[in-house]
């Protein structure tokens, strides 16, 4: 059966320690742990040494979750430039050390930078993204760490069919898709079951949040960050899953159907959207009560 995890993007308010706290009083099976350079307090810093590390994974232990990903904010794995490149694999090889000593096996992966503006006409960004892939995917297989390309607007993986053109360019056994059905519906790209087609056979994970359109209608915004897009940039509002547009009974019978069954992760998305979203404590309840109904019922 499918699993939900509680991502740490939703809870700004939050310690790390009183997130895994509240994700394993509302009823969750494991936590998606924001890696951070920013100073984002509910993280582990990337800066974190193995021993700080382990003491997250023993809260999580006893608090009887699962670290079921891990969400650091790289994205130069596209650079041209091979110093910043090599920096950015090097960054994210120690990611992969702190999900294999967290037994942790997915992590969110940005399909580079590729923002606004932005081109690649003889394909050398492209390029440089699957040599960092393969590369990092097979540091990651010897420590049994999946890479996830998520489907994200300001990358190169902003669509469902670019995202497959890719991962068949990187051919690597430990590198695929995170699923997010609401950023190809922000962007906007394929409905879910064009996406889920496409991708079916690379799916290791799945965000799960929601969103309604400002004007009633899909309109492309401005991306011209990668992690976010400012307020005064979006097209969209933030809802809690199930209060949105997306159709998540029928994406999550989809995803049953071709044979899913991994993480569902509430990317509630309340660090970047608190005008949208109510706090964890109500929202997220919301949320993890009407995906665990679902997948209950599949």
């Amino acid at each position: 059966m499918m699993k939900i995890a509680g991502h740490t993007m939703g809870t700004p308010e939050y310690s790390l320690d009183e997130a895994i706290a509240f994700f394993a009083q509302i009823g969750l099976d494991g936590i998606e742990i924001i890696v951070q350079t920013d100073g984002y307090r509910c993280a582990i810093p990337l800066a974190a040494s193995d021993a700080e590390v382990l003491s997250v994974k023993d809260k999580v232990q006893r608090a009887g979750l699962l670290v079921a990903g891990l969400t650091p904010y790289l994205n130069l794995y596209n650079a041209l430039d091979e110093e910043v490149r090599q920096k950015e694999c090097a960054d994210l090889k120690r990611v992969i050390d702190m999900a294999a000593l967290l037994d942790c096996h997915h992590i969110r992966i940005y399909g580079g930078k590729f923002v606004d503006g932005e081109t690649d006409p003889g394909g050398e960004k492209l390029q440089a993204l699957v040599k960092s892939m393969r590369e990092c995917g097979d540091y990651a297989a010897e420590r049994d760490v999946k890479l996830c390309l998520e489907t994200h607007f300001g990358t190169m993986t902003t669509t469902a069919a670019r995202t497959a053109e890719i991962l068949r360019e990187i051919n690597h056994p430990n590198v695929g898709a995170l699923y997010d059905q609401a950023n190809l519906a922000f962007f906007p790209a394929e409905e879910y079951e064009e996406a889920i087609e496409l991708l079916k056979d690379k799916i290791f994970y799945v965000h799960c949040k929601d969103l309604v359109y400002r004007g009633g209608k899909p309109q492309k915004a401005k991306f011209s960050t990668v992690a976010f897009v400012p307020e005064s940039e979006r097209t969209v509002h933030s809802r809690i899953p199930g209060e949105g547009i997306l159709d998540w009974p029928a994406i999550l019978r989809k995803l049953k159907e071709i044979g899913y069954d991994g993480w569902i992760s509430l990317e509630y998305e309340r660090r970047w959207q608190q005008i949208d979203l109510p706090p964890a404590a109500e929202g997220m309840v919301r949320a993890a009560e009407y995906i665990r109904n679902i997948i209950k019922n599949l």
